[in-house]
């Protein structure tokens, strides 16, 4: 049966982030569409949209709606009645709004990463070059932010920083648990000033304390490693199948299956490559305690 993965179980509580729901949708009709042998051409031409919105349709970056659904789902030989009305669910469920979306600012793709990490029970985190969104201060994000040539007003700086810090409440509220591993370039590179910086680290210190939070830095010391080049998340959920997230200069890149799978070897890797916790915590308390780059 195609989409055996989801039956009628599905809880439509995840309706807290319609942009997990799109996208497991979205997963589902590419899925469906691929086994029936359809076109991407075919099922647009069906539904009266384009090629590349149906593309954003199976990339869960837009809706579909109730008719549109029926008609894919007949065209792909989707007969099962229970699956048909979970996809329909969650279809009415994908409507919904979330908290981001009073940030009017904020780029789709942005919206889309949002409304995934809301929905994860977990996150692997991988970076070379600054803190993990998660982890950052109020004035180091500002000062990243800032320097992002695609910030045009200060006001769409001020609200990217408020979304920031909104999104930490999955840490502080224990919703989500983060194991970040990050290069030792993090923690040197002079952002915002070093009393910005001393700041940060020490909130790195202060995270490392909480249960739900691990953070591994990979020193200098090591040399090359796998995947140095690359920042990477995965994004685990309690239901579904786990996603990669890549953020690109040019576009953000989504990634399941296989991909889920070497992503996870790689990030087993680098955390075999990294300190261990207790030994990160001294060298970020030691780098802070200097002072000096």
């Amino acid at each position: 049966m195609v989409g055996a993965k989801l039956t009628g179980r599905w809880r439509i509580a995840s309706v807290e982030s319609p942009t997990f729901v799109r996208f497991q949708l979205g997963a589902q009709l590419k899925r469906a569409r691929e086994k029936a042998g359809v076109t991407t051409e075919q099922a647009a031409a069906l539904i009266e949209v384009s090629p590349s919105t149906l593309r954003r349709i199976e990339q869960g970056r837009v809706g579909l709606k109730g008719p549109a659904l029926n008609a894919l789902l007949d065209r792909y030989g989707v007969a099962d009645a229970e699956l048909r009305e979970t996809l329909r669910s969650m279809a009415q469920a994908g409507k919904q709004r979330g908290w981001w979306a009073k940030y009017g600012d904020l780029p789709n793709s942005y919206r889309q990463y949002i409304g995934l990490e809301s929905a994860a029970s977990a996150i692997e985190n991988f970076e070379t070059l600054v803190v993990p969104g998660l982890l950052q201060t109020v004035d180091y994000a500002r000062a990243i932010i800032s320097a992002d040539a695609s910030q045009p007003t200060p006001q769409a700086t001020d609200e990217r920083v408020t979304v920031r810090m909104e999104r930490q409440k999955l840490l502080t509220e224990e919703k989500l648990r983060l194991v970040a591993v990050i290069d030792e370039a993090v923690l040197r590179r002079q952002i915002g000033g070093p009393e910005v910086m001393r700041e940060q680290l020490s909130a790195l210190l202060d995270a490392q304390k909480r249960w739900n939070v691990s953070i591994q830095v990979i020193p200098f010391r090591e040399g090359a490693y796998a995947s140095m080049v690359s920042s990477f998340h995965i994004l685990s959920f309690d239901e579904g199948p786990g996603v990669v997230y890549i953020e690109g200069l040019t576009g953000d890149l989504y990634a399941e299956g296989e991909d889920v799978d070497r992503c996870t070897r790689v990030f087993s890797s680098l955390r075999a490559a990294a300190l261990s916790p207790t030994a990160s915590t001294a060298m970020i308390k030691r780098i802070r305690d200097e002072g000096t780059p």
